[in-house]
């Protein structure tokens, strides 16, 4: 099993996480902590890279800082080493106690040509986000500006990470998403698994470092899931985070 750097934890005490539980809304904080590691994985094979490239052309038409699902049972058709990347995966998240809400949890084929900074308190913010890069390296790095990480996407790339932790993906080495800085007729297109782990099961809370209840007054009276700082909704410019 590779070595796993977590990163630092700054403090996240100003952000607030509103997400639903239950018929409820509830409070949480955001967890500082990003975990991540680089896993042997097999090449793609070329025939599914193929009909996902087609996918991504004709039924996306993705374009730079977009981020869609593909379709993962076309995709198994053509991949025989699936399993064995979701069992690395797995192996890796048993350090930190994640390895059941990992099976429990539903997972989708993700592509991305770049992604603009934004986090996704919105709609998951009673998840916590498992990524698992596919592709070989394309020059990019996932950013999370809040925890000050930096991560190389490269083949076998695991990260987990808070949803509500603002992130980006940009070129190498690159501090804001910048459509300028995609090379023309590069190939920018990356492909990841990923699953949605219920933050407020206890090992995904207390390896990322989640609080709860920590403005329920607030949670009381709000009627849909979002982010704050400090006393009011979290306004994240796409461009810089």
């Amino acid at each position: 099993m590779p070595t796993t750097p977590v990163s630092p934890a700054p403090s996240t005490d100003r952000l607030c996480a509103f997400f639903r539980s239950g018929d409820a809304l509830r409070s949480r904080g955001v967890g500082p902590r990003v975990l991540h590691a680089t896993l042997a994985l097999p090449p793609l094979p070329a025939r599914m890279l193929a009909d996902c490239h087609r996918e991504i052309r004709d039924r996306l038409g993705l374009q730079l800082g977009d981020v869609e699902p593909l379709s993962l049972a076309r995709a198994r058709t053509r991949w025989p080493d699936y399993r064995l990347c979701v069992q690395t995966l797995a192996d890796w998240a048993v350090g930190f106690g994640l390895d059941v809400a990992l099976a429990d949890a539903e997972q989708a084929l993700m592509a991305c040509r770049g992604a603009r900074f934004h986090h996704d308190g919105g709609q998951y913010g009673g998840a916590a986000f498992c990524n698992l890069f596919l592709g070989d390296d394309r020059g990019l790095d996932l950013l999370f500006p809040l925890a000050g990480l930096r991560i190389a996407l490269v083949r076998g790339t695991a990260v987990v990470f808070d949803t509500c932790q603002p992130h980006a993906v940009v070129p190498r080495g690159r501090v804001r998403f910048d459509p300028a800085d995609f090379t023309p007729g590069k190939d920018w297109d990356q492909l990841f698994l990923t699953w949605e782990l219920p933050v407020e099961a206890g090992p995904v809370a207390r390896a990322l470092g989640v609080v709860f209840d920590t403005r329920p007054n607030i949670a009381a009276t709000l009627n849909d899931e979002q982010l704050w700082l400090d006393d009011g909704p979290l306004l994240l410019r796409a461009d810089i985070g």
